[in-house]
């Protein structure tokens, strides 16, 4: 009713200055315009425009070309194309999603009320590499006037910038489609994961992981399902061979968002070992938990977060290749953990994760700022 009424009062144009090809961009475009905000987006480059195009959503971009120092010089420059698009679509709001890049360029825009959301590299990396991107950063949180983080841990690492404070959007799940699918039942043999094949997501780590078991419980026809592709397809293929235990491994390639639910109903465990210390928020164990699947993952902030260590997954440090594979084997050896842990994952994700609620909350900032906004007469 709360979403009804903000569009039906004040149907707010908001333009998101966000990269196209990321599946968290369009989650949040599609979702906002489901719920009658006047979305546009603002990208850097081109890429996956028609799916925005068919939601309704406008879309605007620099038409930059990654890579090289040219690269860099019209993304210096694109925040002319950036003022542009604002004097198109005039939004009430202009929302930038990672703190870098679109940060910087949303700051310069000039364009009030200004909302900025961390995504983890922006406060995790970026701030790192030297005094001017601290500076930059700092910069970037002065000029919004509302800062959004999806999680606890990362709200209090871009503290170390800012002495403002953040609301918590967590990027959670559609629970009508991520639920316990039963049909062919739980495969007590069958490990799984779902992640993009590159090095930062500790694949490597699973698959020797994964031997590990293989060569423990002789007994077993343990298998592993990887859902996901990426560069490192072929490295992570060979290691399969190097390890073993190829013949027990399928690389699934990419996955369909909506067939994700049976591979997560089948998995004994979903591991997930990234190594990547800005994973902020790890929204696929948010998936496998709706689905009842327990998970084991590794200790990125945003894994101890999203994962209640004990009661829905299992923590173990990053890199070690050992304790995942003492986690996975304490899902072998104890098969009822996988209901009593999938049936508090489940819990959890409906308490704290429900997309609709999640957008709801969106929709609140959005509100309050754009008020605030008519009140001071800023816009």
């Amino acid at each position: 009713m709360e979403r009804r009424a903000l569009a039906e009062e004040s149907p707010l144009r908001v333009l998101l200055l966000a990269e196209l090809g990321s599946i968290h961009s369009y989650r949040w475009a599609r979702a906002l315009a489901a719920n009658g905000v006047e979305v546009a987006i603002f990208s850097r480059s081109w890429g996956g425009e028609e799916r925005y195009r068919q939601a309704g959503i406008r879309v605007y971009s620099a038409g930059i070309v990654p890579g090289g120092l040219v690269a860099k010089v019209r993304y210096v420059l694109s925040v002319r194309k950036v003022r542009q698009a604002i004097r198109d679509f005039k939004p009430h709001i202009l929302h930038a999603h990672y703190a870098a890049t679109y940060g910087i360029l949303g700051a310069f825009a000039g364009k009030h009320p200004y909302v900025v959301s961390v995504w983890g590299g922006d406060v995790y990396d970026f701030p790192l590499k030297g005094w001017l991107h601290r500076w930059v950063i700092k910069r970037v949180f002065r000029k919004a006037d509302r800062l959004l983080s999806t999680s606890n841990v990362m709200a209090k690492r871009a503290a170390a910038y800012t002495d403002k404070s953040f609301t918590i959007t967590p990027f959670g799940v559609d629970l009508q489609t991520f639920i316990e699918n039963r049909r062919g039942g739980v495969d007590y043999d069958l490990i799984g994961t779902v992640k993009a094949l590159t090095p930062k997501y500790g694949i490597d780590v699973l698959l020797r992981a994964f031997a590990l078991c293989v060569a423990r419980n002789p007994a077993r026809e343990l298998r592993l399902q990887i859902a996901g592709d990426g560069p490192a397809r072929k490295t992570l293929q060979e290691l399969a061979k190097a390890l073993g235990v190829a013949e027990r491994v399928q690389f699934l390639g990419f996955v369909e968002n909506d067939a994700l639910p049976r591979l997560y109903s089948r998995f004994l465990v979903a591991v997930f070992p990234s190594v990547l210390a800005s994973e902020s928020f790890g929204v696929v164990a948010v998936e496998a938990a709706a689905c009842a699947c327990p998970v084991v993952a590794s200790n990125a902030d945003g894994f101890t977060e999203t994962v209640a260590d004990g009661e829905t997954g299992l923590i173990v440090p990053m890199h070690n290749v050992e304790m995942t594979a003492q986690a996975i084997q304490h899902f072998i050896d104890h098969p009822e953990e996988r209901e009593r842990m999938g049936r508090n994952g489940r819990k959890r994700a409906e308490a704290l994760y429900n997309w609709d609620e999640n957008v709801a909350t969106m929709l609140e900032v959005y509100r309050e700022v754009w008020n605030e906004a008519r009140a001071i007469n800023i816009s």
